[in-house]
């Protein structure tokens, strides 16, 4: 690959210096070769895993929230985010009546930029959500990480940002250079925001 792109020069000078690197846009928008040697492929295929099967003693919904968020903090969420679902929007035929919505800051849209380097939020959001859903089941709560389409309108809806004209998710903090990472679907007694 060197041979194509030419030589590395180091260092790169000035801030926005990746406009002239070579080697940047293959690192943004090339997919990898194998998907299974990747990291997300890993943590997408693995097992929710078993809720334990005596329930945790806990606090009020509202600490238990403020726990679940600084949770998510602590794994690396940039804004996190818990709505109520309706009893009728099932997933697999279970019904939860929490969903917790993470979000990461992301320099390039991973639904445009297919690279190792436009995937990392993505890589990061799963990584959030399948720690986060795992310390639910430890609690002794049912907990489910899984993709949504609507994933962008539960997060307006957990007061996260807004929408605008195209659907995406608007942030204060970051515009549209955000990812919502995986929803956590869970019985994890917890207050709503938004």
């Amino acid at each position: 690959m060197a041979l194509r792109l030419g030589p590395l020069k180091l260092p790169w000078p000035g801030k926005n210096s990746h406009k002239d690197d070579p080697y940047w846009d293959f690192f943004i928008n090339t997919p990898a070769v194998d998907l299974a040697n990747t990291v997300t492929e890993m943590i997408r295929n693995a097992p929710d895993g078993n809720v334990f099967p005596t329930k945790a003693e806990l606090h009020t919904p509202e600490i238990t929230s403020s726990h679940v968020k600084g949770m998510a903090e602590y794994f690396g969420a940039e804004m996190t985010g818990i709505v109520r679902l309706n009893p009728d929007d099932a997933r697999d035929g279970e019904s939860y009546p929490f969903a917790v919505i993470c979000a990461v800051h992301a320099d390039f849209d991973p639904r445009t930029a297919p690279g190792i380097g436009g995937q990392v939020p993505v890589q990061n959001g799963l990584f959030i959500t399948f720690v986060l859903s795992s310390w639910i089941r430890e609690l002794g709560y049912r907990a489910s990480a899984g993709p949504d389409p609507n994933a962008e309108k539960l997060a307006a809806a957990a007061g996260l940002g807004t929408l605008n004209k195209d659907g995406r998710l608007v942030t204060t903090r970051f515009g549209t250079n955000v990812h919502v990472a995986n929803v956590i679907r869970t019985d994890l007694p917890l207050t709503a925001d938004g």
